[in-house]
C-alpha cells in the first residue's frame, strides 16, 4: 500500500510517549510521508523537532491557525514570515477561518488569511485551509484570488457537493479524513462526485479518528481506513486510491 497522510499534528503532547511506535505503525501501514501543519508560535519548536528526527518523512508547514488569531495577530505573522524566509517548509498552513469556537476575532481571521495567502504566493508554496463552520465564507474570500498562482487544499472537508465543486473548480484539493468513515458523515455524495485527482487523504491526528477507532487518539496509520472508504464509495481498488492520492499530495507539496 502506498499512502500519504497530508495533515497530522503528531508533534502534539498526545504523542510524546510513543511517537517512535506511531511512526513504525505508519510505515507498516504503507504511509510514505506525513505532512505536519503548524498551529502557532507555541508549536513550532516541537514540530521542527519531529521534522529533524524524521527528515524527509515528517514534513513541516508554517502558518497561524485561525483559532490562534487574536488582537495582536500581526506579531505572530511576522514570525511566520520570518520562518518561511528561512526555507524548509512545504506549505503555508494551517491557515483559514473558524466560526465554530469563537467569532470574536472574525475580522482579524480574515485579515490573517489574506496576509498568509499573500505569503503563499510570495514563497511559491501551497496553502492548507481550515474552515470549520465557515466554508462558504472562505470560498467567497479566496475565489477572487484563485487565478493568482495559488494552489492548496481545503483540509478536513465536510461540506456539500456544491461546496466541493466550488473548491475544485478553483483548482484546489479536498482533504478527506476520518469523517468520511462515519455513518452519518455525509461525504458519500461528495466522494462519488469528486474526481480522484481532487482528493488528498489525511488523518488530522490526534483528532477525528476513523471508524473503527472513532473516539480514540487518531494516528497516521489510520489513513488506510480513509483510503478504504474512498475506494468503496468510488468503486476503486484501494491500492489505486493510495497511488492516486499520494501522487496528488506529492505534486501539491512539490515533493515529486
Amino acid at each position: 500500500m502506498q499512502l500519504i497522510d497530508s495533515h497530522a499534528h503528531i508533534y502534539l503532547p498526545q504523542f510524546k510517549d510513543d511517537l517512535e511506535h506511531v511512526i513504525d505503525r505508519a510505515r507498516a501501514a504503507g504511509v510514505e510521508a506525513i505532512y505536519m501543519p503548524n498551529i502557532d508560535h507555541t508549536s513550532i519548536d516541537d514540530m521542527l523537532a519531529v521534522a529533524d528526527r524524521y527528515p524527509g518523512y515528517c514534513l513541516p508547514m508554517m502558518g497561524l491557525h485561525p483559532c490562534s488569531v487574536g488582537r495582536d495577530f500581526e506579531k505572530d505573522l511576522y514570525e511566520v514570515e520570518d520562518w518561511l524566509g528561512k526555507g524548509g517548509f512545504v506549505a503555508v498552513g494551517e491557515i483559514g477561518t473558524d466560526l465554530y469556537w469563537d467569532k470574536t476575532f472574525w475580522p482579524q481571521q480574515q485579515e490573517a488569511l489574506r496576509i498568509q495567502l499573500a505569503l503563499a504566493k510570495k514563497f511559491s508554496l501551497p496553502f492548507v485551509i481550515h474552515c470549520r463552520e465557515s466554508i462558504d465564507e472562505t470560498i467567497s474570500f479566496i475565489k477572487p484570488l484563485a487565478a493568482d498562482g495559488l494552489a492548496g487544499v481545503f483540509h478536513c472537508f465536510t461540506g456539500t457537493e456544491d461546496q466541493a465543486t466550488a473548491i475544485t473548480a478553483m483548482g484546489f484539493k479536498l482533504g478527506i479524513g476520518g469523517v468520511a468513515t462515519f455513518k452519518n458523515g455525509g461525504l458519500q455524495g461528495v466522494l462519488r462526485q469528486a474526481g480522484i485527482e481532487d482528493i488528498l487523504l489525511e488523518t488530522d491526528s490526534p483528532y477525528l479518528a476513523p471508524v473503527p477507532f472513532r473516539g480514540q487518539r487518531n494516528e497516521p496509520a489510520y489513513v488506510n481506513q480513509v483510503a478504504a472508504t474512498v475506494a468503496t464509495v468510488k468503486s476503486m481498488d484501494i491500492a489505486a486510491v493510495g497511488v492516486a492520492t499520494s501522487a496528488n499530495a506529492s505534486a501539491l507539496f512539490k515533493q515529486t
